[in-house]
């Protein structure tokens, strides 16, 4: 799964540009479709932990930015992934892991 997004001014912060929490959606997003593609019958999976890093601003208008996931490791009960977002030139703007935990459907 590639998740895309083209950044407009709706997304900055204060300073004029585009605010992390966007770079986190996409992350944990790629990240946790990567992990759900793991999944039984009757398994679910929720988000425990997240980091993002950030290695060059995003501004408004600027490049298509995509993101796509991948699992490190799947464990019985704890699965791991990470993802990149880069845009079409491949250029690399922020990275990030997620750690999911999974559950059976009957014990939520």
């Amino acid at each position: 799964m590639v998740f895309s997004c083209r950044p407009q001014e709706i997304h900055c912060n204060p300073m004029g540009t585009v605010h992390g929490g966007l770079s986190a959606t996409l992350i944990d997003s790629a990240a946790g479709c990567a992990v759900h593609s793991t999944l039984g019958p009757g398994k679910l999976y929720g988000t425990v932990d997240l980091t993002s890093t950030f290695v060059r601003a995003i501004l408004p208008g600027g490049p298509m930015l995509y993101c796509a996931g991948q699992v490190l490791h799947e464990g019985r009960s704890i699965v791991t992934a990470e993802a990149r977002v880069v845009d079409e030139a491949g250029t690399l703007y922020s990275y990030g892991h997620v750690t999911a935990k999974i559950t059976n459907i009957s014990s939520k």
